[in-house]
């Protein structure tokens, strides 16, 4: 008697209580999914929904092979008795091969008297297990992905990395291998990922089924259409995303923040976005102005908007515990809860809880109110703060949603977050959405989602890392990266030393999907209200005009290239909506088959065209730049022609970044 079911998309295997289910999803793709004793089901965390996909099947035995497309999956079964246990057991193990027959992945082999188990299942309360699934993935492939790290570490054979979010973390499951294929672990559960030499290893700690998802391609631009079909693309970015946004910690009135604008528009230095940040409301989870810092914002937006310049306004998905919402969002258990102790969720500024926007009843509401004091006073920009969500502890067992507890579905926070705002725009019939997230995961770019790298320092060490975690975002499936240009924590403006890191972390910049000033710069400015309370702080100036003359005329150089940039960058985004490619893209991409290419750290193609190369250490007038093979390449600096497949030494003074274009490529700047 075959174990085996045959259905129109795929193969079922049944035995010893385990059920799994190796389904056609896409071209060259499919979605796993297997669970002990129960029912498989269906979430659609990350996965879109779609029409079954046709495979071929063919049952020999107690083997099954299926094929789709450049994939297939072997299963083979096989039943026999223990005679360690004393009776029958029902085993399979599942490989992927490419077209030509060559493993890709294969799940981790029993090991003989070693009794290993590639799919585990740990019995937890309730209906959930710790579960995890366990691979021979080769000794020798290079793993991208993952979505962002603060390490300096590209290729993460070897790696071991938490699957959950914290502030300047976020875990994107998808990882891309340079033995041709790629992989999702479709599961929002807090765990662990491990890219081992003798094994690649998914955790979750509480879940009720194995769900991945594995896709075969020829070239990494394949490999990541394939994935962005399946988890959906980013939109179309608006116009005002592609130039210079202005933002510091913080802007804390109208009056000020207006000045800033002012000043951009008098001096003639472009300007698409400028920010109110954060603590521009009384308390927490009001969501609304406070009238004392803000007496119009009606007429802020008018005038801004007069000036060709678009208002982003900070939102916190926190609730005061003395917020104006917060009876309202507790008693309609919109709110998430804390599992034991003390129902406080963050302590920063006052106690406060976290809107539970996995609950779509959550969500509308956050929308309604955000729509009533912003969104109908012209705001279409919002940054979309403490994605994570940012717990006071990382307690990640300790706390609960609408979907589940954290500990199984705590990962998918920041995708709701996001959705709950592009599903309120989308029906207002906002054609074009972005919003600036500090935390995403699989399929956040579908909601517009533009992740920014989070509060990270003012060093060199982390400007090199911001590089590799853009990197590894693109790869992952999102496209719309920025970072805090300069760091967030602790720049001063004084220093010069600090200054000569702003002025290399602008270069960079302007080279960025998206271009974003920001900064928790030093010395900080101290707020009293008019009653004699001290209020959240300001930090110092963060303009490009905050840092002296010789400065501001290098950052001004920067904020013209991005503006002469404008075609190529609207040409690169509609690449990511159409053909799910990242904007910033590691070196592979455009050269596959340059063995080099996998390698390069610190330097990527924006585009097509544009290869970029960031001085990423202090005090250096030069660097290092590899140009691949098989073309000529121009230096943008000064027209110099260079024949591909060699390393340089790119000169670099401070005022110049090493920008390259591949012959008959993007030319209309000048470094």
């Amino acid at each position: 008697m075959s174990n085996f079911e045959v259905v129109d998309d795929g193969v079922v295997w049944r035995g010893d209580g385990e059920t799994l289910y190796i389904q056609g999803w896409g071209s060259g793709s499919f979605r796993v999914r297997a669970r002990m004793m129960g029912e498989l089901l269906d979430p659609d965390w990350a996965l879109l929904r779609r029409e079954a996909t046709p495979v071929e099947t063919e049952v020999t035995g107690d083997t099954a092979v299926v094929k789709n497309g450049k994939i297939t999956a072997r299963i083979e079964s096989r039943s026999y008795f223990s005679e360690q246990l004393g009776y029958h057991v029902n085993r399979c193990s599942v490989s992927y091969l490419d077209g030509a027959g060559n493993v890709l992945l294969r799940e981790l082999d029993e090991g003989g008297s070693l009794q290993l188990i590639a799919r585990k299942y740990e019995a937890r309360a309730g209906d959930c297990f710790k579960i995890s699934a366990a691979f021979e993935g080769p000794s020798a492939e290079r793993i991208f992905g993952m979505g962002q790290y603060q390490q300096e570490i590209f290729d993460l054979k070897g790696s071991q990395l938490e699957l959950a979010h914290r502030n300047s973390q976020a875990s994107v499951p998808f990882f891309l291998s340079d033995n041709g294929y790629g992989f999702l672990w479709h599961n929002p559960a807090i765990g662990t990922a491990t890219f081992g030499t003798n094994r690649t290893e998914f955790v979750a700690n509480a879940s009720k089924q194995i769900d991945y998802w594995i896709t075969a391609g020829d070239t990494p631009s394949e490999i990541s259409a394939n994935y962005m079909d399946a988890v959906g693309r980013a939109p179309t970015m608006p116009e005002y995303g592609l130039g210079y946004w202005q933002c510091k910690l913080r802007y804390y009135n109208q009056e000020q923040l207006l000045e800033v604008a002012r000043e951009h528009k008098k001096q003639g230095i472009p300007l698409d976005v400028i920010v109110a940040d954060f603590f521009h409301w009384p308390k927490m989870g009001d969501f609304r102005f406070e009238s004392e810092f803000w007496p119009d914002p009606k007429a802020m937006v008018d005038e801004l908007k007069d000036m060709g310049v678009e208002l982003m306004v900070s939102v916190w998905p926190q609730v005061d515990f003395r917020s104006e919402n917060y009876e309202e969002f507790k008693q309609n258990n919109i709110l998430a809860r804390a599992d034991r102790g003390l129902d406080i969720q963050m302590g920063y500024q006052g106690n406060s809880a976290f809107v539970d926007v996995t609950n779509p009843r959550a969500r509308e509401r956050l929308w309604e109110l955000c729509k009533q004091n912003y969104y109908d006073l012209g705001v279409r920009l919002f940054w979309l703060d403490e994605a994570e969500p940012e717990y006071g502890l990382y307690d990640y067992d300790n706390f609960r949603y609408y979907a589940g507890a954290n500990e199984e579905v705590g990962n998918i926070y920041p995708q709701e977050y996001a959705r709950a705002f592009f599903e309120g725009q989308t029906a207002e019939k906002q054609e074009s959405i972005v919003n600036l997230v500090r935390c995403v995961w699989a399929g956040s770019a579908r909601y517009g989602a533009l992740a920014w790298s989070g509060d990270i320092s003012s060093t060199f060490t982390d400007l090199r890392a911001q590089i590799i975690a853009g990197l590894h975002m693109g790869i992952s499936g999102i496209p719309w990266f920025t970072t805090d240009i300069g760091g967030f924590h602790k720049g001063d403006i004084t220093d010069e030393k600090f200054v000569e890191l702003l002025i290399r972390w602008f270069q960079f910049g302007a080279f960025c999907p998206v271009m974003r000033m920001h900064g928790d710069r030093l010395p900080y400015e101290e707020i009293i209200d008019v009653s004699g309370v001290r209020r959240q702080r300001s930090g110092g100036p963060s303009e490009v005009w905050s840092f002296g003359a010789e400065t501001q005329e290098i950052l001004e150089k920067y904020i013209d290239i991005r503006e002469r940039l404008r075609p190529y960058m609207r040409k690169t985004m509609d690449q990511a909506r159409d053909s799910g490619l990242p904007v910033m893209r590691a070196m592979f991409f455009e050269f596959p088959d340059d063995d080099a290419a996998w390698d390069l750290n610190d330097q990527y193609m924006l585009g097509d065209d544009l290869l970029v190369a960031p001085v990423v250490n202090q005090g250096e007038s030069s660097r290092s730049v590899y140009l691949p093979a098989g073309m000529t390449w121009k230096c943008l600096n000064d027209g110099q022609e260079y024949e591909g497949g060699q390393t340089i030494d790119a000169a670099a003074p401070l005022h110049t970044i090493p920008v390259f274009t591949r012959a008959g490529g993007w030319t209309d700047i000048a470094i």
